[in-house]
């Protein structure tokens, strides 16, 4: 059987809904008990480096892949070839259950989606996306859309640790410094160390959610296309090494004067550390060309890019503060001329954010005076167990009477699942899962129905729900 395509005929990877799942799931429609009518499944974390996650990126997965009529007699043909390929019997792929969904609805989806609202932020062993067939003939639809549903974990992994990393640089600043400065303190680099343009577009979105610093222009536009966002993120000019090294070892100064010069406003980043970072720091911009920097209208951004950070930042503000001179601030911790400032991308991640801004604290420097960029440890270094990310079927309808689904494997207590119809409530701040016939709101919100979109959200949105409240009170709200 012949599927090659020409160049004409090949559609972009993941056009076909039908294709957008496991392969072990094209047989799955054969394996409930006779007589199923309704599958009920929910995801949720269930546990892992944090103990709240932030909830984010379903709006996307279900806009992108789910709405409308994605069901049409092409995709089920496509489908049906690559299945007897690769199954090695053409019978094993429900055709005639996608046939009548097409024939039945239009090609439109008979799923209900319910989830909590982007942006909140949820306790981890709660239920946070429930999903639901709503034709009794298409019982095998639920599970089989988890391939693509599970892939929420990412967006909701990078924003929950995004929004950590928020809250400890927010330790800092409220101690040494100037909270309202957090928006810029984390900068993503991500986009060159993640797996695809799609995963930088999800997770720079992701982060965006917390702050507003990026240098991943995809997720500008996936925010712009699917939440509803003007312009999410903001940069400035920066050099990298090839723009520093181009010049010359001995015309570095020149490199770095002319970046003074093709950008005499504003904020500009420069990175120093080809060379000598600390002779760069004392002998360049400290002397050859401190009245220039003094001169500009703007700040200059130093980028050490090696090393051990906590060290070579310390080393770098202690050189700066030498030329450029410092002021303590109210707090009494030290803060460089307003002209400088320094940003460390090399070696980032949560533990070494720590690491850094507790030396600078212990050598009483505010960190007004840093900010930090983050690459593959934003975006890339995580996966579905960094939360234990899972989507499992807690119930079933068999010939009209509703059953509890659940797993409970003795070799593994971690893994056991809800059971039974779910509802998310809140008290006091606090999300808890219980039954769904109990009493109260369900803070869960049917999003998608019948192929379309019920509830979107803006970025502004879920930005308001995942914002850091009462920072400055007696409870830090994390």
């Amino acid at each position: 059987m012949d599927v090659s395509r020409s160049r004409e005929e090949r559609s972009r990877l993941g056009d076909n809904l039908l294709l957008l799942t496991d392969s072990y799931k094209l047989t799955h429609w054969r394996q409930y008990p006779p007589g199923t009518e309704k599958v009920y499944s929910y995801f949720e974390s269930r546990g892992g480096m944090f103990d709240k996650v932030v909830f984010f990126g379903l709006q996307y997965f279900v806009e992108r892949y789910l709405e409308g009529a994605v069901v049409t007699q092409d995709k089920i043909d496509e489908a049906a070839k690559i299945a007897a390929l690769h199954l090695g019997n053409e019978s094993l792929f429900n055709r005639e259950g996608w046939e009548y969904i097409l024939r039945k609805h239009g090609g439109m989806l008979p799923v209900s989606i319910k989830a909590v609202p982007e942006g909140s932020v949820v306790e981890t062993h709660n239920v946070l996306v429930t999903v639901e067939n709503t034709d009794p003939k298409c019982y095998w639809l639920t599970n089989y859309l988890e391939t693509l549903l599970v892939q929420t974990w990412y967006p909701t992994t990078v924003a929950t640790l995004s929004r950590n990393m928020k809250i400890r640089i927010m330790e800092y600043l409220d101690e040494t410094g100037n909270p309202e400065l957090i928006d810029f303190k984390l900068h993503d680099f991500g986009f060159r160390g993640v797996s695809s343009v799609e995963s930088a577009g999800i997770g720079g979105a992701a982060h965006l959610v917390n702050f507003k610093g990026t240098d991943t222009i995809a997720s500008l536009i996936l925010l712009r296309d699917y939440y509803d966002a003007g312009m999410a993120g903001f940069s400035i000019p920066a050099a990298e090494h090839s723009t520093i090294t181009a010049w010359g070892r001995e015309h570095e100064s020149d490199a770095m004067k002319n970046m003074l010069e093709q950008f005499p406003t504003g904020t500009v980043a420069v990175v120093s550390d080809s060379y000598n970072i600390y002779k760069a720091c004392s002998d360049i911009w400290g002397d050859k060309l401190k009245e220039k920097v003094l001169g500009r209208n703007g700040m200059l951004v130093i980028r050490p890019d090696s090393g051990d950070p906590p060290e070579v930042v310390l080393k770098v503000l202690e050189i700066l503060g030498d030329r450029f001179g410092y002021s303590r601030n109210e707090k009494g911790y030290k803060v460089l001329n307003d002209k400088v400032r320094v940003i460390q991308g090399d070696g980032m991640d949560y533990a070494m954010a720590r690491d850094i801004l507790d030396n600078l604290m212990i050598h009483k420097w505010s960190a007004d005076n840093v900010s930090f960029g983050m690459g593959g440890a934003l975006l890339q270094k995580l996966n579905r167990d960094t939360q234990k990310f899972a989507f499992k079927c807690s119930g079933v309808t068999v010939d009209g009477k509703e059953r509890d689904v659940y797993k409970e494997p003795i070799t593994d207590p971690g893994k056991n699942s809800k059971a039974g119809r779910l509802k998310l409530l809140r008290e006091n701040g606090t999300y808890y899962t219980v039954k769904a016939d109990n009493p109260g709101k369900d803070e869960l919100v049917e999003v998608f129905r019948d192929g379309r979109l019920l509830r979107k959200y803006t970025l502004n949105e879920v930005r308001e729900r995942a914002m850091l409240r009462n920072w400055l009170g007696s409870e830090h709200v994390k």
